[in-house]
């Protein structure tokens, strides 16, 4: 299936912690299947002390499609900036294929603590910057590189083999706070985002800059019961997921954590937007649930104001995909011409400066 003009849409790959040992490998092997025949550009790829490693996750999407893009989360706490450079080129080398990486500056708490991380979270932007700088400089040129910052240096590093130019890693960061919406704004990259409902930004008469993205789940139906009946029916009442999500909460110093949960409390039971599974602590993003026609138009409306990279939450079967790439379609239909003038007029989101457009 074809790609969407102007949108970036990626799913997402199962969790190991979440599926039995004996189907995961084809759990993955089925997931990234359905996105690439879905048309999606790529797939994330988690990374955390509680899953297995996201390089060999890659590689097995690699080894089991022809065109999907890899978006591999990437910590520092885990790889030296050249490893992670390596990675990408050896792959470019076996595979002749792109990757995206998801530049990853914190994550769970407990996982930084294991690790002796103690970097305050505005710093580990600051880290995530340098870090970030030397992969991009490795892969970006032939010549050796020498780069000095507060938490990396490499004197005269060269990489080989040497990553062909179209084949150069896309670049995201979490934008949900000022100092992640400042580093992508360094770095060049595509800043993702976990969206308020359209309606909202269209209320504050806000816009994003080009090459931001969000992060959200999809149910939908032609008709609306139906989607509903699916979203509860995936996501029923878990009280112990309740309890965890409130622990979590009050160990996370996520500005995105605080931020859903804030919202889940604000949001009115009559719009699609729906947080109830990030409340039970099934998911990490808002869901959009209702039918083709409501959530097409909610869509297009984070069309309309910038949004360009799309996403989704793990699919269940590759029935879901259907659907959603519907809504997908119908969505750019909506915001039709409309696309061109999204980024003129309106302020422009906090935290992205004196933005050119």
């Amino acid at each position: 299936m074809e790609y969407l003009e102007d949108i970036d849409l990626f799913s997402t790959s199962p969790q190991s912690s979440q599926v039995r040992r004996e189907d995961y490998v084809s759990n993955v092997i089925d997931v990234a299947r359905w996105s690439e025949e879905s048309g999606c550009e790529g797939i994330l790829v988690y990374t955390d002390n509680g899953l297995v490693d996201p390089w060999l996750v890659a590689h097995l999407i690699l080894e089991n499609t022809s065109r999907l893009c890899p978006l591999v989360a990437v910590q520092p706490a885990y790889l030296h900036p050249y490893s992670v450079a390596k990675m990408v080129s050896t792959f470019a080398h076996f595979y002749r294929r792109r990757l995206y990486l998801n530049m990853v500056a914190g994550g769970f708490t407990n996982d930084l603590a294991a690790l002796n991380d103690r970097t305050p979270h505005d710093k580990r932007y600051t880290r995530l910057i340098e870090y970030t700088t030397i992969i991009k400089g490795l892969l970006g040129s032939p010549q050796p590189l020498t780069y000095e910052g507060e938490f990396y240096r490499v004197d005269k590093l060269k990489m080989i083999p040497a990553l062909p130019e179209e084949l150069m890693p896309g670049i995201l960061v979490s934008g949900s706070s000022e100092a992640g919406l400042a580093a992508a704004r360094t770095l060049g990259a595509t800043a993702v985002m976990y969206p308020k409902p359209a309606n909202e930004y269209e209320e504050e008469n806000l816009r994003v800059p080009p090459s931001t993205g969000v992060r959200v789940g999809i149910i939908t139906r032609e008709d609306k019961d139906e989607a509903w009946q699916i979203a509860h029916q995936r996501f029923p009442d878990d009280r112990v997921g309740q309890i965890t999500h409130q622990l979590a909460m009050k160990i996370s110093d996520s500005s995105w954590h605080k931020q859903l949960s804030e919202l889940a409390s604000e949001t009115k039971a009559e719009t699609p937007y729906w947080l109830f599974p990030f409340q039970n602590y099934k998911t990490f993003c808002p869901y959009l649930v209702g039918s083709y026609q409501r959530i097409a138009e909610e869509l297009a409306g984070y069309i309309r104001i910038g949004y360009r990279t799309f996403i989704l939450d793990i699919p269940p079967n590759q029935e879901e995909l259907r659907h959603t790439r519907l809504v997908f379609e119908r969505a750019r239909k909506e915001a039709g011409s409309k696309l061109t003038t999204a980024n003129q007029g309106g302020r422009i989101l906090e935290g992205w400066g004196d933005y050119d457009k």
